[in-house]
């Protein structure tokens, strides 16, 4: 018999850091493999899968812009991280249909030739259709995060969870990495991220959450079927909620 999912219909939010694996930079194609694997357990269970990718590890916005010594404006430099999520959305679409899943890429920055222009009606009946979404190019918009987007996409297509794939299992109370005594929180309420300023998601999409009671799922990305543990509801990582 089929184990029952807890969450129906969810979007995943990766960081381009997600994708690079070991390297210092660049896509790592065995965790593409992997993550494709993963995904394409999930769809297995009947679960409506959107991404929303990062683009740390090619572009990082102004963060990195400015550690390169480049006198960028501010808009200039997220545009710039905005294509570079579409590079990782198009390797990700490869590795899923390699795996035999029918996706499509929807970009908030109009590319005809490579994307789908987002469109909320479109993105809904896709994933009626058994397709994975892959949302790229943030919101279009510059001083907005991956984050913020993930969020926006979330309440648009009705989603159950955010699931938040990070390299720690879940969200402390300290860098886990600097401090050896760092404490994991269980759970953990919208407001209190937002007050403690918690490095989970930016304010502004913690806040768009809350409004929507949307819960966030914090977890381990790199250890393989946490993906299929938070969609069936065992108690991997962190809930914000």
């Amino acid at each position: 018999m089929k184990p029952k999912a807890v969450y129906q219909r969810i979007v995943l939010k990766l960081s381009g850091e997600a994708l690079q694996g070991k390297k210092s930079h660049g896509i790592d194609h065995t965790v593409l493999s992997t993550l494709a694997r993963q995904i394409k357990e999930i769809r297995l269970l009947d679960v409506d899968v959107a991404i929303v990718l990062g683009a740390g590890n090619i572009l990082r916005g102004q963060e990195n812009i400015n550690s390169q010594g480049l006198d960028l404006d501010r808009s200039v430099a997220d545009y710039m991280g905005m294509l570079a999520t579409v590079i990782n959305g198009l390797a990700l679409q490869d590795a899923l249909e390699k795996n035999n899943m029918p996706t499509r890429v929807m970009t908030a920055i109009e590319m005809e030739r490579i994307a789908e222009p987002y469109i909320r009606r479109r993105a809904i009946r896709h994933l009626e259709k058994g397709r994975v979404l892959i949302f790229v190019a943030g919101t279009g918009n510059p001083y907005f995060t991956t984050d913020t987007a993930a969020a926006l996409r979330a309440m648009e297509i009705n989603a159950d969870a955010i699931l938040k794939a990070t390299k720690v299992d879940g969200i402390y109370s300290a860098d886990p990495f600097k401090v050896k005594d760092a404490k994991r929180f269980r759970r953990v309420k919208y407001i209190d991220v937002v007050r403690k300023s918690l490095k989970v998601m930016d304010a502004t999409a913690v806040t768009l959450c809350m409004e929507k009671k949307i819960p966030i799922i914090v977890f381990n990305i790199n250890r393989e079927g946490n993906i299929k543990r938070v969609v069936l509801g065992e108690k991997v990582g962190t809930v914000v909620n």
